[in-house]
Order: C-alpha cells, then structure tokens, then sequence
C-alpha cells in the first residue's frame, strides 16, 4: 500500500464513522501501516486532509528550520575563518 491509498484508508474510515478516525478504529496492523507512511498520528490526520496543522506544529518546524541555517551559517563563517588564516 502506498501513501495515496493510506490517506484514501484514513478518509474513508472518517468518512464511514462521521467523524475524525481514532486508532482503536484501526487493526494494529492498519496503525502500523498509517504510521509508517504517514508518519505519528496526527501527522497522518493532517496529511489526509481530515485535522487543521496545528500551529505548534509549524512553529516547531520553523524553530528547526532557523536553527538549521544558523548553524550553517556558523560553518560557512568557520571555514572562511580557516580559509583566510591559511592564506
């Protein structure tokens, strides 16, 4: 199963219950399945579409994302450094 058809699992199971799928709603084997594709739970819901990002969500990932190019910058700065003292 791929990820397509494991989102098309979760929509379908919300669409059937009228509601947000939990995981007892799933065989373990189905959660396994979810998560490995999808990623942890709500992750899955909001990549089917069924549950809104939650902005601790984005905010967490932007963090990530700053504190990724700082240190990038720090390297790059770092071996300008080296560059400049061995010249």
């Amino acid at each position: 199963m791929d990820k397509i058809e494991t989102i098309n699992l979760l929509k379908d199971k919300a669409e059937k219950l009228g509601r947000l799928p939990k995981k007892s709603d799933f065989a373990s084997s189905e959660i396994c399945l979810i998560k490995a594709k999808l990623g942890p739970w709500n992750r899955a819901l909001e990549q089917a579409g069924l549950k809104e990002i939650s902005a601790h969500y984005l905010e967490k990932q932007e963090k990530v994302k700053q504190k990724r190019q700082q240190k990038k910058q720090m390297k790059s700065s770092k071996n300008a450094d080296k560059n400049s003292i061995m010249q």
